[in-house]
């Protein structure tokens, strides 16, 4: 069965006739070819889905894309200006905090989260706020430290 639907996704409006069966991940990646959010676990367990609706994050892999309907979703995708990385992604490059790559998508979205409503994080807090997102080659230490980087960085004004 198929249903409309109509998004903003990364400030673009999109209305589109979809399987009522697909999940926000699907759509995003399949439909409107926005690969930055990756699939690992299809279970919301590895956060490497990790999207913003309405401001929050989401596990994109649980959230059927009907839901989403009528609202504001934001990708990974919507963080870059042109050839400048979001602050955050700079810092993630910078601290070498990105070993294969795959949880990267979800662990910059939680992150960038994290800071828009925590801009000063402890180390617990940074901990917490990640909590949702798994890294197979536990690059942890290189993440926190990415993490607590950008949040100093959007401190020092530029």
């Amino acid at each position: 069965m198929h249903q409309k639907l109509t998004v903003t996704v990364n400030g673009t409006d999109h209305e589109l006739e979809i399987d009522t069966r697909i999940t926000l991940a699907t759509l995003v990646r399949e439909h409107l070819g926005l690969t930055g959010t990756h699939v690992g676990c299809r279970t919301g367990n590895c956060g490497a889905c990790t999207v913003r609706l309405d401001g929050a994050t989401v596990k994109s892999c649980c959230v059927l894309a009907l839901e989403v309907d009528g609202h504001r979703v934001e990708t990974v995708e919507s963080l870059r200006d042109g050839d400048d990385l979001h602050p955050v992604q700079q810092a993630f490059a910078d601290a070498q905090a990105l070993q294969c790559g795959f949880c990267t998508a979800g662990m910059v979205m939680s992150a960038v989260a994290l800071l828009d409503g925590t801009p000063d994080p402890t180390e617990d807090e940074v901990r917490r706020g990640l909590a949702g997102n798994l890294c197979r080659c536990t690059g942890y230490t290189a993440i926190l430290d990415a993490v607590a980087a950008a949040a100093r960085d959007r401190r020092v004004p530029q």
